[in-house]
């Protein structure tokens, strides 16, 4: 390609004629340059130029790999272009802009000069093609200048109009009026239009020959009613089109003064119009300053078109409205807001038509994104009667497009669904549709949706669609069944069973229903919807089976249903048990943090001054609690614990063995140690209990907080094991194996309010005197325990301080039932230092 061809579109300085002759005013030795520096020059000028290039190509290959692989960037297009129209490169150009425009709309700016450039390259010869060109481009977006260029262009061009002949004419008014109607009331620049129009005509009437005067005045009444109609709309320059008017009044032979803004002189009714369009742009100069400000925020300018676009929907005229509307989109092409806004609209106040049409189909590609947008867009192409064709085409192009939410998906097949379901119904257009239509598009959004929406509403709604219209239009009962079965295959919800249910029971296939039931009556399903079948089961037979049938039924159900309860309790339990260890886990915390937020004085005191003021306060707050009568587990520290547990274990020990009190001998075999009251009737259910023991106090005769429930075999008693941690009157009971054959071990429960309590087992099964055990268990609680775990138990203590001998060393006078050996050194009796240096070695 020549440079001929290249200079119309590239900016660089190939063109001599402005750049080489007549620089300097010096003479001509001082102009004249010497060969070497000439060539010099030249050389450098080419090795830039190569480097320029060599860097150009390489930036084109980077975009054409990056548009190859990421075709909606659209950056990158607009970048890509730029970089082909300044290496001339018009044959990718073209298809550059073309690819570009296949995805995006293009800015007015960018129409103008594509427009340009074709016109450059093809002359008068490709006047259609730029045309075209220039007809894409204005209903794209609404530009004033984009069709001021369009109309010089046709002015200049089209041979037809140039000759003024009259079919040149009429084409060329038909276009200004297209630019009336589409741009002229707008309010900061619809007079650029308007001027142009009579400009156009004022020449058409210097074309007409003076002697045919009905011909020139015609053409004096059409300019004169142009001026008329630019008078009375609210334009920005009123006053100088007024003054324009009058001038042009007065060369037509008028007395009126062309300087004065005044409407004296003029027709009255267009004096009218004019003031009432003045009074509509006082009312909107307001608004029409904020919108075109270049100080304001893109926010602040978005917020100020909506206000403008409130105050324009209070005057009811949709032809403003739309225009602004028009104008905000130019400005916010990719706001979703603004087109929902703008479309909803036109919806509500043109219903349908071309104008709605096409404002979908700009709204749908500047925001592909929005499902919202292809639904209606679905729904005004089927309100305006268009064919099966064009809506099935918009329809594939939308599921295309990447949305946000899986809903926007379902949404959109279950339009199209709904409209080849209203128009089968009805039978309305041209085309011939058949409902296998409405199973593809049933099949294709399951095949979609099924993997990303298993288990929920929305696609069992979509089913339970499918499969009434399967009954209703396709008239095929096994084709329905056939989209139940397909959901239940993934499906694990109890809705889902339930659905298909419901269209046996529906169609009175009882026998099928019951099978169904059969099917899913023992399948787990969330929340309580095992429950639900087993009772919708029963509910089903009462209604439509036999006694037989109900009989059956209930036979299978209950089982299930007491499993399910079993269940419930054990993970209510379990729950419970988690919640009280994170209250005790908090309770504890909270203590810890009561302690070391102490008074700090104590750190300063020394240790013996700390252990009487320790102590002091310990007994202070024990006389408290004495005296108020309750106890609070916040307040309690560790040793206040052991002190009334110990008193409650001596006081027990003390009940025990008292020899005026006649007590029955338990052996404790098959007892469940539990903690609370009324528990006849808490452990009701599970039966077996033989007897309740609930602990009293000696002295007041009130229950201590823990009992012992016996019962008649261990598997009455683990089943109330089992109830563990479960409520009883809003408290938690603790409940364990009473194990008597371990021996004497501690028990240690929290009551649900939080008090703390300590037990012991009662019983020995040797039959020996609580008494003694008591005492033994008190010896031993008092004694140090052995480091090192090791067993002794051959060692003798005697002497008169025997009160806290350890639990594996034999006090003075004990005696075995088989005669022992007599060890060497027991002659001799050991001091206490013998003893403790014994006791370390072992």
């Amino acid at each position: 390609m020549d440079e001929a061809e290249k200079s119309p579109i590239s900016t660089g300085e190939e063109d001599t004629e402005m750049g080489g002759v007549g620089v300097g005013d010096g003479d001509e030795g001082d102009s004249k340059e010497s060969p070497k520096s000439s060539s010099k020059s030249d050389s450098d000028s080419e090795s830039s130029d190569s480097e320029d290039e060599g860097e150009q190509k390489q930036q084109l290959q980077t975009l054409e790999s990056e548009l190859s692989t990421n075709p909606s960037n659209y950056d990158a297009h607009v970048e890509y272009i730029k970089l082909l129209r300044k290496s001339g490169e018009i044959e990718k150009l073209g298809e550059a802009r073309e690819n570009m425009n296949s995805l995006f709309p293009l800015s007015p700016s960018m129409w103008m000069e594509w427009a340009k450039d074709e016109a450059s390259l093809l002359g008068d010869s490709g006047f259609e093609a730029v045309v075209k060109l220039y007809e894409r481009g204005v209903s794209e977006y609404l530009s004033i200048p984009l069709w001021c260029e369009y109309l010089n262009y046709v002015q200049e061009h089209d041979p037809k109009v140039r000759e003024c002949s009259a079919d040149g004419i009429s084409k060329a008014r038909n276009l200004f009026e297209r630019a009336v109607t589409a741009a002229a009331i707008h309010v900061s620049q619809g007079s650029e239009i308007w001027d142009a129009y009579t400009q156009f005509e004022q020449a058409i009437l210097l074309t007409i020959d003076q002697s045919d005067n009905q011909a020139k005045e015609k053409q004096i009444q059409r300019i004169r009613s142009i001026f008329h109609r630019q008078l009375s709309i609210p334009l920005a320059n009123l006053k100088s089109t007024l003054r324009a008017y009058k001038a042009w009044e007065v060369e037509q032979g008028n007395a009126l003064d062309a300087e004065s803004d005044s409407v004296d002189g003029i027709l009255p009714h267009v004096a009218s119009a004019y003031q009432k369009a003045e009074e509509m742009f006082n009312a909107r100069a307001h608004f029409e300053e904020q919108i075109t400000r270049q100080d304001i925020s893109e926010t602040d300018k978005f917020q100020q078109f909506m206000s403008y676009l409130e105050f324009e929907k209070s005057f009811g005229d949709p032809a403003r409205v739309q225009i602004l509307y028009e104008r905000a989109i130019a400005d916010f092409p990719v706001s979703s807001d603004l087109w929902l806004d703008y479309t909803r609209y036109l919806d509500k106040t043109l219903k349908a038509g071309k104008v709605v049409k096409d404002v979908y189909s700009r709204a749908t590609r500047n925001c592909p994104w929005v499902g919202q947008l292809w639904v209606r867009y679905l729904l005004c192409l089927e309100r305006g009667r268009a064919s099966e064709k064009e809506i099935s085409a918009v329809f594939d192009k939308s599921i295309q497009c990447t949305f946000s939410t899986l809903e926007e998906y379902l949404d959109l097949f279950l339009t199209r669904v709904d409209g080849l379901r209203r128009r089968i119904s009805s039978d309305i257009g041209d085309d011939v549709l058949k409902y296998p239509l409405i199973r593809e598009s049933f099949q294709q959004a399951a095949d979609y949706l099924s993997p990303h929406m298993k288990n929920t509403i929305d696609l069992l709604r979509l089913h339970a669609y499918w499969a009434h219209l399967e009954l209703k239009l396709g008239n095929d009962l096994v084709a329905a069944r056939g989209v139940w079965e397909s959901l239940l295959k993934t499906c694990s919800m109890f809705e889902a069973w339930q659905g298909y249910i419901a269209m046996e029971a529906e169609l009175g296939h009882i026998n099928e229903a019951r099978a169904i039931y059969k099917r899913c009556y023992s399948k787990r399903f969330s929340g309580t919807g095992s429950e639900d079948i087993c009772h919708a089961w029963l509910r089903f037979e009462r209604e439509f089976g036999t006694l037989e049938d109900l009989d059956r039924a209930v036979q299978k159900v209950t089982p299930r249903l007491e499993e399910l309860r079993l269940f419930r309790l054990k993970e209510e339990s379990k729950s419970l048990t988690e919640a009280t260890d994170q209250r005790e886990q908090a309770n504890k915390k909270a203590g810890r943090e009561k302690r070391k937020s102490g008074p700090s004085t104590n750190d300063e005191q020394s240790p013996a001054k700390r252990q009487k003021s320790s102590s002091k306060n310990q007994m202070n707050l024990l006389e408290k609690k004495k005296t108020e009568g309750k106890k609070s587990a916040e307040a309690n520290d560790g040793e206040e614990r052991k002190v009334e547990a110990q008193k409650q274990v001596d006081e027990q020990q003390m009940k025990d063995t008292d020899p005026h009190k006649s007590r029955a001998i338990y052996t404790d075999e098959c007892t469940a140690f539990v903690k609370d009251e009324d528990l006849h009737q808490f452990f009701s259910d599970v039966g077996g209990v033989a007897s309740v023991r609930i602990m009293h106090d000696r002295v007041t005769g009130k229950s201590r907080g823990f009992a012992y429930v016996d019962f008649e075999d261990d598997e009455h008693l683990a089943a109330a094991v089992e109830k563990n941690s479960q409520l009883l009157f809003g408290k938690s009971l603790k409940i364990a194996r009473s194990n008597p054959k371990s021996g004497r071990k501690e028990f240690t429960a929290r009551r649900g309010t939080g008090g703390h309590e300590r037990a012991r087992n009662r019983g020995r099964a040797d039959g020996s005197s609580a008494s003694k055990e008591s005492s033994e268990s008190s010896n031993r609680s008092r004694a140090p325990q052995a480091t090192g775990g090791n067993r002794v138990d051959n060692f003798q203590l005697k002497g008169k301080n025997t009160f806290a001998v350890p639990r594996r060393v034999r006090p003075l006078g004990w005696t075995a039932n088989k005669p022992e050996t007599k060890e060497e050194g027991d002659e001799k009796p050991k001091s206490n230092d013998d003893f403790r240096k014994m006791l370390m070695k072992s």
